[in-house]
Order: structure tokens, then C-alpha cells, then sequence
């Protein structure tokens, strides 16, 4: 097999450097790895792989050379400056920012959901939402089994979605110190306010969720609505996800058809307290769903619970497997 080149382009913040973390775990076939952060960043040193890596500054050069897939962690500002550059050296970008992730020439990707969309990307692969990566693992092979009418989410989203100030309000809230982050204290307090209010009375966060689930998931059609809430804990999104479907299931065999789904984790055991919870999704790679149970309230519709470490499955280790998807498919040719 081929040994590529990778760069990490936002190598030192929150994101970026759990991109390195699971590099280490999933083990692609890499020869060299090249890590860029700002100006400010530059020259800092990084353990990475047995390994001291020198933190070089991105600039309009730093892609002029041979670097076959970059990952992309560094704001959507940057991303739309620097993709199309690496994207014209004939790097193929996996961006997790918001940038390209409605543009119809980028295809937004989620592994276990739609791996062959990789194979239409022109230089640049989009990672979706975080809150949408999730709710896609979980509800696809539902899609695919039963056909997705409706869907309502509720989202409790962690502090670590807003990044290390994020992190930071929660923290110094909990000491009583005034939110810089945040309009409003976050410890003790939930936000119903997630990214900017649009006229249309939602936030940019809740249409995010939208339209990236018709995308995605390919039918346009689809009515969602959403509700994103922050909520004070510092890792892993939980979500209550309502779905009516067209066809009718059976609750029993709506259960096998998660269990046996890619990436997904059922904890549902109600008489033993068993169900997804944010302290147990930290740190992992996988989808959890539990609370499964019938809606009573229309003809075929069901409730999920369902919890995802953000930071991991929601941004980092989403865009590793889009790299290794991409890598399978270089091999296949």
C-alpha cells in the first residue's frame, strides 16, 4: 500500500490537536505529517507520534509540496481563504468548518452514512455540524429501513461546541466569575441561544441541523425542525431526536436495525437505568442511542435519546474517517 502525506491545518486548538489524538489511534498509512497553526502558534513543539513536531505557520506557500489530504480545524474565515489553494496543489481538504458545507459542489460527509459521496469531491470534503453528525449515524439506517417523514430535535449541547472559550465560561462560571464567551452565565443555566438568531426566529445552529439532514441524507422534502440548547457540561452533545416515518415498524426490529448499524452504540435498558449519558460517550468514537420507544402520538413515529462525544465523533475522528474512506477508495482505483 501507498504511504500519503497529511497535513493538520489548526494543529494546536481544541479540535486539532484531538485530530492528532485519533491519527494515533486510527493508523492510517502515513509517511509524513505537517502540522500548521497561526502566526501565533508558530514554532510551538507537539509529541505526535513518537515523534517532536514543529508547528510550521500556514501561509500561501505552505501547501507547495507533496501533501495529498489536509484536515482543516482552523475557522470557517481560513478555511475559505486557504482550501481553494490547497485544494489547486491537488490536496484533497476535509474542512471542518461551516464554510463549504451547503455548497453543492462540496459533498458533506458522515462515514457510516454516505461514504460514497467522497467519490464526487473536487479538492474539498466538508465535515458536517457536530450536532448533525450524530443525529445522521443514528437515524440513516432508520432512513434507509423505514423512510424519515418528519424529525424534531431538542439538543443539549456542550460547552466544548464553543470551542476553549466555551470551555473556559463554564469553568470560571462555576467559580463565579462573569460569562466572556457567552450573553449569560452558562454554569447553573441553560441557553437556548446556540450561534447568531436568524430573521426567521432561529438560531444559524437549529437551520444548520436542517439543512444538513436534507443534504446528507438526499431528500429535500424532509420536514425537520429544530430546537439547539447549551447546557453546562463540558463534553459530549445529547439530543432528543422525534421521528415519523411512512412506513410503520415494529418497535422490536427498529431496535435490531441500530444494533446492527455501523457506529452505533444501543444503550437501552430502561428497568436498569440504562440509557446514553454524556459522562460515558467522553473520549469515544461512537454514537449511543437509548430511550428508543414508540411516539403514542401519531401513526409511526419513535423517540430516540442519542449522545455523542462533540469533539471526537462531532468533529475529529468524523473527518479521520472521511480520510481513511478517501484513502480505501485511492487503493480500490
Amino acid at each position: 500500500m501507498k504511504k500519503y502525506n497529511i497535513a493538520v491545518v489548526g494543529a494546536t486548538g481544541m479540535v486539532g490537536r484531538t485530530f492528532l489524538k485519533v491519527l494515533e489511534e486510527i493508523k492510517l498509512p502515513v509517511e509524513n505529517y505537517y502540522l500548521f497553526a497561526s502566526k501565533k502558534s508558530a514554532g510551538t513543539k507537539i509529541d505526535f507520534m513518537g515523534k517532536e513536531y514543529v508547528i510550521e505557520e500556514l501561509c500561501e506557500t505552505s501547501f507547495d509540496r507533496d501533501i495529498d489530504i489536509a484536515l482543516f480545524s482552523a475557522g470557517g474565515s481560513i478555511s475559505e481563504k486557504f482550501a481553494p489553494i490547497a485544494a489547486s496543489k491537488g490536496v484533497t481538504v476535509i474542512d471542518n468548518s461551516s464554510a463549504w458545507r451547503m455548497d453543492p459542489e462540496v459533498p458533506l460527509v458522515v462515514p457510516e452514512v454516505n461514504p460514497e459521496d467522497i467519490k464526487w469531491n473536487k479538492g474539498i470534503i466538508a465535515n458536517p455540524n457536530c450536532s448533525t453528525i450524530q443525529a445522521m449515524v443514528a437515524m440513516k439506517p432508520l432512513h434507509d429501513k423505514y423512510k424519515i417523514k418528519r424529525v424534531v430535535y431538542s439538543t443539549y449541547q456542550a460547552v466544548s461546541g464553543a470551542g476553549v472559550a466555551g470551555y473556559e465560561d463554564l469553568k470560571n462560571g462555576l467559580n463565579g466569575e462573569a460569562p466572556k464567551k457567552f450573553p449569560y452565565p452558562i454554569a447553573n443555566n441553560c441557553l437556548p441561544h446556540i450561534d447568531v438568531f436568524l430573521p426567521n426566529g432561529y438560531t444559524k445552529e437549529e437551520m444548520k441541523m436542517v439543512n444538513e439532514t436534507r443534504k446528507i441524507l438526499g431528500d429535500d422534502t424532509m420536514r425537520i425542525t429544530a430546537t439547539t440548547v447549551r447546557v453546562p457540561v463540558f463534553d459530549c452533545h445529547s439530543e432528543s431526536i422525534n421521528l415519523e416515518f411512512h412506513y410503520d415498524f415494529d418497535l422490536e426490529e427498529l431496535k435490531e436495525v441500530l444494533k446492527s448499524a455501523t457506529g452505533v452504540i444501543v444503550q437501552d435498558d430502561p428497568e436498569n437505568n440504562i440509557y446514553p449519558m454524556a459522562i460515558t460517550a467522553k473520549g469515544t468514537n461512537e454514537t449511543y442511542v437509548g430511550r428508543i420507544r414508540r411516539d403514542e402520538s401519531v401513526d409511526s413515529g419513535v423517540n430516540l435519546w442519542v449522545v455523542a462525544d462533540n469533539i471526537r465523533k462531532g468533529a475529529a475522528a468524523n473527518a479521520v474517517q472521511i480520510a481513511q474512506k478517501l484513502i480505501e477508495q485511492w487503493e480500490e482505483k
